[in-house]
């Protein structure tokens, strides 16, 4: 193996350029050596900014790239699965984006394809770039958890709430999307499994949800706020709220209640250490978007994945637990549009509520 990770990044635009970024200049033992996209003004970005080869097609480049031993899927979430398969079936690694796809079927295949490929490529690497794992505050909190610090966690609440955009770029994402639970607080459910563990099983999921300031969204069956509850098996329950509409910035924050005390992540916000004195009062900027409060778990996660290609250790999260949030995700979106708390025996399987 070359003494750095050979890497190529499939999709260029906004997301794909930050992991190109953070692989070309901010992890040391990675080289990127190609990217793709089918948008010729993206390639021509990253080709001045970078340097490396450019492709319009995403098996051409797995073809051609001989040395190539890594792709970061960053595409259209459309083909997240298509193209992670794809890299799989060659025996790379693969670090795809959230999510690994809208289907819980079709996140499967990417297991089943990576169960296969294992068989003749044991050290391969395949993870679902969930960055809050990645990040300072969250891996302290689980790790005071973990210790016993609030003893047995009990009651998880999270909130993943973006900036408004009143462009209507979320309008037009929705049609491919997933849905707010599927796009959104994917993070959200990523987490709760994080932390009550991904044995943990679903009993029952229920949602609701308004469009309080994108109507539009309703064509697409999505909403712009929403809550979301999930019942787990053994006593413990995640409330989680999504939004499309926040006036100051990101505002992203986690509580994690146990029978002996409290831990929260993020709960008052902010940009950094700094008041601004005002006639008006005192205010505290906080981050824009989702990139600016995440950005070093962003670097953590393409240092820590590379390390495990280089060192053939284990990988920082499963893939199964890729998927299950996928499938707790999409029955959350089912809920939120059919109005019907949906439910689930231990072993996992849909329960059909009798009618009375």
């Amino acid at each position: 193996m070359s003494e750095k990770l050979q890497v190529a990044v499939a999709g260029i635009g906004r997301m794909g350029m930050r992991h190109a970024r953070h692989f070309a200049t901010l992890t040391p033992r990675a080289e990127l050596i190609a990217v793709c996209s089918p948008v010729q003004a993206e390639l021509d970005a990253a080709q001045k900014e970078f340097g490396v080869r450019t492709y319009r097609d995403y098996e051409e480049m797995l073809r051609h790239e001989k040395t190539l031993q890594a792709v970061v899927v960053a595409s259209a979430t459309t083909v997240h699965a298509e193209q992670a398969i794809k890299a799989i079936e060659k025996g790379l690694h693969v670090l795809c984006e959230k999510p690994i796809s809208t289907s819980p079927e079709i996140s499967q295949s990417v297991v089943t394809a990576y169960e296969k490929s294992k068989k003749n490529h044991p050290a391969q690497k395949v993870i679902c770039g969930f960055s809050r794992r990645f990040d300072a505050s969250y891996r302290d909190a689980y790790q005071r958890m973990a210790n016993g610090d609030i003893g047995t966690p009990a009651v998880f609440r999270s909130q993943t709430c973006d900036k408004l955009d009143p462009s209507g770029f979320f309008v037009a994402y929705a049609e491919f999307s997933g849905g707010i639970f599927v796009d959104c607080s994917i993070h959200d459910i990523d987490l709760a499994l994080w932390f009550f563990g991904e044995e943990s099983k679903v009993k029952s999921v229920s949602a609701v949800g308004i469009t309080a300031v994108q109507p539009d969204l309703r064509k697409h069956n999505d909403r712009d706020n929403a809550l979301g509850i999930i019942e787990f098996y053994g006593g413990k329950i995640a409330q989680l709220y999504c939004s499309r509409m926040m006036a100051a910035g990101q505002e992203d924050c986690t509580e994690v209640t146990g029978t002996a005390g409290k831990i929260a992540v993020n709960t008052q916000p902010q940009l950094n250490l700094v008041n601004l004195y005002e006639p008006t009062g005192i205010r505290r900027e906080i981050p824009a978007d989702y990139y600016g409060r995440f950005q070093a778990a962003f670097v953590t996660e393409a240092n820590e994945f590379t390390a495990c290609c280089l060192d053939n250790t284990r990988p920082p999260m499963s893939l199964d637990g890729a998927v299950k949030a996928v499938t707790i995700g999409c029955a959350l979106q089912e809920s939120l549009i059919s109005g019907k708390k949906i439910e689930f025996d231990e072993s996992g399987r849909r329960v059909e509520q009798a009618r009375l």
